[in-house]
């Protein structure tokens, strides 16, 4: 006989039952939870793939040709780039110019051209102010020929059947210093014009030497928090967080007043002997370096503060008991623990620098801007948005790149664990 305090058993209907109503629990449970999480999945598509999505299409849009000529673009299709264009396109550009809603498309049209081939600006100009052209095929080419003889020459016309698509590769292979020539073919630009390549490793060089300085300073830093009583070491975090509530504006004018010729640094330096006259650090790299280093070095401190602090001293004291001399107890028991802080406060680091405008714009030379200047300059002053997308592109990817590279080092480091 069952005891009379054992609960009752459960008949197999019963059974099914339970498992459905608990099933049901945990399904409402999980949308529960996926309710709350989604206000911060709409903002993040908003804001985050949103953009980057546009950033990647107009990276490779091509609007300004096809919407403003269709007709001259579908005149030249089955064209020979090498020869000149029969006058039904030159009648077909004049009725397409003519068809323009007003000189700000026009202006689009010359820019997006200009950038293709030099002087397309005023010649798109010049036949624009010159409508309207009346008369045959015949006649509109011989008027055009005589308001600009560079209508007959083929560049232009070269320029207009490459651009003939609405897509295009251009801005991309622009911004790795590549190019299509007349009949589409990638080339590698002449050796003059071959600008963003030596403008990339320029950014690459400066933030690996702007992360390499971070981490020297910040990791004897942490080092120095983490072995401090939890009081002590509040306290002075408080210190290494009180430039991020400051303006970047703010502390790079504090730095050109700090770097000058006159300015505190200088003076020090020759006070204390090290310098006869005021050594150049404005408006070249080692003042870009330097504010950088400033800007930078908390993301550096809290990724190792954060592991150091979980590190037992008692490793260390532990190797020295068993004979290990105390730098190399350091080296070989205490740094290989912090390799996970290393790793993230460099890769955070880096990222933040390669994307850096602010500082170089305000303390560098012309040879010490970075990719972004670049960016702001095409986005501002050329009005050129796809080739200010294609290198926003090439950041991106960058970006990418790195942060791939960083999971794999800290997978490896998890399986070798």
């Amino acid at each position: 006989m069952s005891s009379p305090t054992s609960p009752p058993a459960l008949h197999a209907g019963d059974s099914r039952a339970l498992r459905r109503a608990l099933s049901r629990a945990d399904a409402r449970r999980q949308w529960r939870a996926f309710a709350l999480t989604v206000p911060l999945l709409v903002f993040l598509l908003l804001t985050l793939l949103v953009p980057i999505a546009a950033l990647l299409q107009r990276a490779v849009e091509n609007p300004e040709v096809v919407a403003a000529l269709p007709r001259t673009v579908q005149s030249l299709k089955g064209w020979n780039p090498e020869t000149s264009p029969s006058p039904a396109s030159y009648a077909a550009l004049v009725e397409d110019l003519g068809h323009l809603s007003d000189s700000a498309d026009a202006g689009a049209l010359a820019r997006r051209l200009n950038s293709e081939v030099a002087g397309a600006r005023s010649l798109v100009m010049g036949a624009y102010r010159a409508l309207p052209i009346n008369g045959s095929a015949q006649e509109i080419q011989a008027r055009l020929i005589q308001l600009d003889p560079r209508w007959a020459e083929t560049p232009f016309w070269q320029a207009i059947a490459k651009n003939s698509s609405r897509w295009t590769p251009d801005y991309l292979l622009a911004s790795v210093d590549l190019r299509r020539d007349g009949r589409g073919q990638v080339e590698r630009m002449p050796e003059d014009q071959r600008a963003f390549g030596p403008i990339l490793l320029r950014t690459f060089s400066i933030s690996f030497v702007v992360t390499l300085f971070c981490l020297l300073l910040a990791y004897p830093l942490a080092w120095w928090l983490a072995s401090l009583p939890a009081r002590k070491a509040n306290l002075l975090m408080i210190l290494v967080l009180v430039p991020f509530w400051t303006s970047i504006l703010v502390r790079v004018a504090a730095w050109i007043v700090l770097l000058q010729s006159e300015g505190l640094v200088n003076r020090g330096l020759m006070a204390a002997g090290l310098t006869d006259s005021p050594l150049p650090l404005l408006f070249n790299r080692a003042g870009v370096i330097i504010a950088m280093v400033h800007i930078l070095l908390p993301f550096m401190i809290l990724p190792l503060y954060s592991v150091m602090k979980n590190v037992p001293g008692s490793y260390i004291r532990a190797a020295v008991s068993l004979g290990s001399p105390p730098l190399s107890a350091f080296f070989r028991v205490y740094v290989p623990q912090t390799y996970p802080g290393i790793s993230a406060g460099a890769l955070l680091v880096f990222i933040l620098s390669i994307g850096y405008y602010v500082t170089p714009a305000l303390l560098g030379g012309a040879d010490d801007q970075m990719l972004s200047y670049y960016i702001a300059r095409y986005t501002n002053v050329e009005v050129n948005w796809g080739m200010a997308c294609a290198l926003g592109a090439v950041l991106l990817t960058a970006t990418m790149v790195l942060y791939g590279v960083y999971r794999r080092i800290g997978n490896a480091e998890l399986n070798l664990g």
